[in-house]
């Protein structure tokens, strides 16, 4: 019996002993021919790797839409599972500066508003970079000012790839257009409202004409001019910049204010929202590509009487966002290789025709099917083309990390003056020392 036991060992270290020399054969110059053939394919760990079951966490705020493109990616990969998180803006924030704070909770893929940008970018040691999978391969494919948002001064860190952008135009009522004697076809309209002066003047028309406001919320107005500016709030050096084209923003606004030239009511109030649908007002300047989906909500019965042009004297950007990978992800090729398919142009077509998302890649703008899209809401415009004409013309602004702090006291003292009969110098003098307060304690 003994010896049969031993004949039986014997054979299986035969057995084993032959497999591990098949698996491991060395070629005529000593090398590896497993790891040869792994170096020439990329890695035939990485293959095995890509069959494995990956779940990726992936947190966004806003209407995206990307259920609809994960289902999509998720049949191309089989292997890969994406949670889509979605919430408030506000939330999605804080929630993942909190997480990357204390090195837990965070996803693995987490989107960021450009406004917040700078703020991560302090934390980019919490953040993989994306120059080191690929992103500057991918470059080229959006527009220049909109990538370099999420770049390190020197170029050398990539904190997020682009998705949306915000040009902004100047959505306008063309009943109310009409009734002061104005053109409501687009380019007629724009060639006789192409500077603030011009718009000054068609506001005293407006008023005389029909008894309406060119405008209804002052804050508009003021974003519409600072967001044509290549500096706004603060410098690179955080230094702060509002005594200049801010403040003739400011004064220009306040202005038609104290003249009645425009209205009162606040962003996101129910009051905003109820004059979409009474036309009481004959513009809305500086707003961007995502609006859209704000004007037909809240006056949905108003289709055919909204139209859009150019803004005088150039395009802004309000919004869009960023795809990051926070350092904590355990996955960060595979989420880099969702993220760099999601942003890609195909995608943001598709992203553009499911749910509004304007591209921050400028080769859809040359595609036929994306020039040929019309809103029959907006008069049959053609708001793909107005849109990507104000893209191109926008300038590189640098946002910095205090940004929320400054617009939050322009926006209050903008509704003091205009709800509230502030004087505007007055209010310009408290909201200047109000920032510099806060700005000390930061």
């Amino acid at each position: 019996m003994r010896k049969w036991l031993m004949l039986v060992v014997f054979s299986m270290l035969v057995v084993a002993l032959f497999a591990c020399s098949d698996d491991s054969s060395t070629s005529d110059d000593g090398s590896n021919d497993s790891d040869e053939s792994t170096s020439d394919s990329g890695s035939n760990d990485d293959e095995a790797s890509s069959e494995e079951a990956v779940t990726l966490d992936f947190s966004v705020f806003g209407s995206t839409g990307y259920d609809v493109l994960i289902e999509e990616y998720q049949e191309l990969n089989p292997n890969v599972t994406i949670n889509l998180n979605e919430g408030e803006m506000a939330d999605v924030h804080n929630n993942l500066f909190t997480a990357i704070s204390a090195g837990s909770g965070a996803p693995d893929i987490g989107m960021i508003e450009v406004s917040e940008v700078a703020k991560f970018m302090q934390a980019s040691d919490r953040f993989y970079n994306l120059n080191d999978y690929g992103a500057g391969d991918v470059a080229g494919n959006f527009l220049e000012w909109k990538w370099q948002q999420a770049q390190s001064v020197d170029g050398a860190f990539q904190l997020g790839l682009p998705t949306d952008i915000g040009p902004t135009t100047m959505f306008y009522r063309t009943d109310v257009i009409e009734a002061a004697g104005f053109p409501t076809d687009p380019e007629e309209l724009a060639a006789e409202i192409d500077t603030w002066d011009a718009y000054y003047e068609a506001a005293k028309t407006i008023k005389a004409e029909t008894g309406k406001p060119i405008a209804d919320a002052p804050e508009l107005v003021f974003n519409a001019l600072r967001d044509q500016n290549d500096q706004q709030y603060f410098n690179e050096e955080d230094e702060l910049i509002i005594e200049d084209t801010v403040k003739e923003a400011y004064d220009y606004t306040t202005k038609m204010i104290e003249e009645g030239l425009i209205g009162e009511n606040q962003l996101w109030t129910p009051e905003w929202g109820s004059a979409m649908v009474d036309g009481s007002y004959a513009t809305m300047p500086g707003a961007p590509g995502w609006m859209v989906a704000n004007v037909k909500g809240n006056a949905p019965d108003a289709g055919g009487k909204w139209s859009l042009t150019t803004i005088p004297e150039g395009a802004g950007n309000w919004g869009g966002s960023f795809l990051t990978i926070p350092k904590e992800s355990e996955q960060p090729q595979e989420a880099y290789d969702f993220i760099a398919w999601l942003t890609a142009p195909e995608q943001q077509l598709k992203s553009f025709h499911n749910n509004g998302l304007f591209p921050s890649a400028p080769s859809v703008y040359e595609d036929e099917e994306f020039l040929a899209t019309t809103d029959e809401y907006f008069s049959g415009a053609p708001t793909a083309k107005i849109f990507a004409d104000a893209a191109k013309s926008v300038k590189p602004v640098y946002m910095g990390v205090n940004y929320s702090i400054v617009n939050t006291a322009i926006t209050e003292a903008l509704a003091n003056v205009a709800s509230g009969g502030a004087d505007p110098q007055e209010e310009w003098e408290t909201l200047v020392k109000n920032i510099e307060t806060q700005l000390e304690r930061q």
